[in-house]
């Protein structure tokens, strides 16, 4: 900053703009707030239905977030002029204070463009010899006046520095970018850009202490939007894949695999979680950046011009943090069209770990060679990414491949159908030297996420969209998949925690299957006892139309997991309870009602939550097998463990926003507090297994079905009993005894079906 910019500075147009700034914050905090509490939980507590319960909600959810993140980065904006107005009078305050000294003591300061002179103030003849004798003041003058100018520099520019980078994170709409001080802002940039500079270098020339230093540093900053950006596109696409591939192998990183191989994890983990951040700027050059790495999937990156490819070596960087969607479905298509070109279009497997490989993933799982894994992992945080990519085509009938139709003819294959179905996976190891199952593990939890609208692992909150066309398409191809041959299901048991999941939150959809009534007539139309089905089992949003020999196929396959069969029961049991609640409730506008008997009622809603108990129960009971043993413990531990999961709300028992019954427990659960019959279910069904959990007796599967039965008898009784209780509109005996008969049958309903016979073939015996 010259002199004269300094000493002649009109700072009242800082003052203007920090004023201006402050009363935008405000504003913005007004609008913010409403947005939250108006908007929002309007939208939360309303009765959305088709395209409006997947589309017009999740947009105002959106609508209100945008409201928070502009609060965010305009009150950032405002805390960084403030600063730097605060800073330049201050300068410029010492700057005329020491101009001022330096005339006192006959010396002169004289600016010019560029620079400036510190000189005696005498004529010009007699100047020379005078600056000489006063030299000493001259070059205290000087360096002061130079210091205060190279601080009100460093204030200008990085203020300056800073504002564009915010006003560059996003192209439309705002940045959720949260500073306290211009310098906590300043501060990220500096350290992004030296700790890229730390990782350009070669691996090895990398001490342990820059190691330490770069990992400790993008532990901090990993979630910070400025440095993420900064170090991902300072250190480049290519930078990035360099690094992590030449940190891993072991003949260039020895001296750090030596001392530091042991945090290797937590690198991988903390470089992952920055680029997710910075994938979701997009200025122009984190765009680039993206599109870069995107070519570079499909590139050789290991020494000597050889595998591993980019995809291989990135993908294990995506096993963490929420990546930009677009980016990872544009990445996506970029891995299959490689995958599709080393495997033939799916004919034989690929990505196979030789022994000397190096390990490009740190986590204990897997090698990370195969790039489907890491992938998947990425998308389990992604899910409108998992829903679009799952739907997406691997190969058209036009093209060159083995799958082929009943009648030998080629058929269009999606992503999902390959990868779940046909994929030749490749063998791996974790490192205990067992069989890795990440690859379809992470596909399970991919799927989660794509077919659920929330991350996977995760519990659908009142915010979470109703399922929406893409979801329950593919809902219905999973469904239907499992039902054409269970075993890609029971083959591999621990994706069934995440289907069990899937289940859970589709489990209107699956009701109204297992009912069997024909949705059209011979003309086409739909028929009335559909539309009573459709009242019964209300959908928001969009249904899965599913087939009840599907569905059974799945509940058994999923039953046989104890976490798949905990999460469905769980949810199974709480949504019988909700429909209690909705249907027995005599303010249910009469369009809404099935019948006005409402023992006829109860009778469906408690005979289809037994076939679905039952189901299950008949996996377990082929899982636990015929000898007393303490495998029913580990049921029953599961059911009582997803008390955690719902983590007090039991409202998210089953997924909010998958019917318009759960809309009255968004209310409730804000309120705090929960539907009657549902909280007496819940309660019941906790306890039931916390109970059976810890008691010394050892079962067979057949007692344990046995024991099911009875359970499901009570529960549906007490359910019952309280929602009639709680309204009125029925006697409470009359309401109990129904629902313990119709969950009697209907657990003896699942029996028969699930051994090809009919429903009501076994009876009470």
């Amino acid at each position: 900053m010259d002199l004269d910019a300094l000493r002649n500075a009109d700072l009242s147009l800082l003052d203007d703009a920090v004023e201006d700034w402050s009363t935008m914050v405000g504003d913005l905090e007004t609008l913010m707030d409403a947005a939250e509490k108006g908007l929002r939980g309007a939208a939360n507590q309303a009765s959305w239905a088709g395209y409006n319960a997947t589309v017009s909600k999740e947009f105002i959810g959106k609508t209100a977030g945008e409201f928070t993140d502009a609060h965010s980065q305009a009150s950032s904006i405002h805390k960084i002029l403030q600063d730097t107005r605060d800073e330049l009078k201050k300068y410029k305050g010492q700057l005329n204070d020491a101009i001022e000294r330096g005339r006192q003591q006959n010396l002169t300061v004289i600016g010019y463009e560029g620079g400036f002179t510190v000189t005696t103030n005498v004529p010009p003849e007699g100047r020379g010899r005078q600056d000489q004798d006063n030299k000493g003041a001259i070059t205290a003058l000087r360096d002061e006046i130079q210091k205060i100018l190279e601080q009100a520099t460093t204030s200008d520019t990085s203020a300056n520095s800073v504002l564009m980078a915010i006003a560059d994170q996003s192209t439309l709409g705002f940045s959720d970018v949260d500073y306290a001080d211009r310098d906590s802002a300043a501060k990220a940039l500096k350290e992004a850009e030296e700790l890229a500079d730390l990782a350009k270098q070669k691996p090895e020339d990398l001490s342990v202490e820059e190691f330490d230093r770069l990992n400790k540093g993008l532990k901090e900053y990993a979630d910070d939007p400025l440095f993420a950006e900064r170090f991902a596109t300072r250190l480049g696409p290519r930078g990035t894949l360099d690094f992590w591939t030449g940190v891993n192998d072991p003949h260039s990183a020895w001296r750090i695999g030596q001392q530091r191989v042991d945090q290797y994890d937590d690198l991988q983990r903390n470089l992952g979680l920055t680029l997710a951040t910075a994938s979701q700027s997009d200025n122009a050059d984190m765009t680039r950046w993206k599109s870069t790495m995107i070519d570079l999937v499909d590139k050789p990156v290991g020494r000597g011009g050889g595998f591993p490819l980019g995809g291989q070596v990135m993908s294990n960087l995506m096993r963490w943090g929420d990546f930009d969607d677009r980016f990872l479905v544009d990445y996506g298509d970029k891995l299959i069209e490689t995958e599709k070109k080393f495997t033939g279009n799916g004919r034989h497997g690929a990505w196979q770990r030789m022994g000397m490989d190096p390990l490009l993933n740190r986590t204990g799982t897997d090698s990370g060679w195969d790039p489907m894994t890491g992938y998947l992992k990425a998308l389990s945080n992604s899910p409108d990414a998992a829903t679009e990519f799952f739907n997406d085509t691997f190969v058209t009938k036009d093209e060159d491949h083995d799958f082929k139709d009943d009648k030998g003819k080629r058929e269009s294959l999606t992503n999902f159908d390959y990868l779940f179905e046909e994929r030749d996976w490749p063998q791996d190891q974790d490192d205990k030297g067992e069989d890795s199952v990440s690859g379809r593990n992470n596909l399970a939890l991919a799927l989660e996420a794509a077919t659920t609208g929330h991350p996977a692992g995760e519990m659908p909150t009142a915010d979470t969209p109703a399922h929406n066309p893409a979801q329950a398409k593919l809902m219905e191809s999973l469904v239907s998949s499992v039902g054409d041959d269970p075993e890609r299901l029971t083959q591999y048991g621990y994706m069934s925690d995440s289907i069990g999941q899937i289940t859970s939150e589709y489990l209107p959809d699956m009701n109204r299957a297992m009912t069997d009534v024909p949705r059209l007539d011979a003309d086409g139309q739909e028929t009335e006892k559909w539309r009573d089905v459709e009242k019964l089992y209300p959908v928001a949003g969009s249904e899965a139309a599913l087939k009840h020999n599907d569905v059974t196929k799945l509940l058994f396959a999923v039953g046989q997991n104890e976490e798949g069969y905990a999460a469905v029961e769980v949810g199974q049991k709480a949504y019988m309870g909700k429909l209690m609640d909705y249907h027995l409730d005599p303010g249910l506008p009469e369009a809404a009602r099935v019948s006005d008997d409402q023992k006829l009622v109860i009778e469906q809603i408690a005979s289809r939550s037994g076939e679905v108990s039952g189901t299950l129960n008949l996996g377990a009971r082929e899982a636990i097998g015929s000898e007393a043993s303490d495998k029913d413990k580990a049921y029953e531990h599961s059911v009582a463990q997803r008390k955690n999961w719902i983590s007090g709300g039991v409202g998210t028992a089953v997924g909010v926003g998958t019917s318009f019954v759960a809309t009255p427990w968004v209310g409730a659960l804000a309120g705090g507090a929960a539907g009657t019959a549902t909280s007496v279910i819940l309660e019941s069904v906790f306890q039931d297994a916390e109970g059976h959990a810890i008691e010394k007796a050892q079962k067979t599967g057949g007692q344990f079905w046995a024991d099911g039965q009875m359970r499901n008898q009570a529960i549906a009784e007490d359910g019952a009993r309280a929602a009639a209780e709680k309204y009125g509109s029925v006697d409470t005996g009359d309401a109990g005894m129904t629902a313990r008969e119709a969950a009697k049958q209907g657990y003896l309903n699942a029996q028969a079906i699930v051994s090809g016979g009919a429903p009501g073939s076994n009876s009470a015996f």
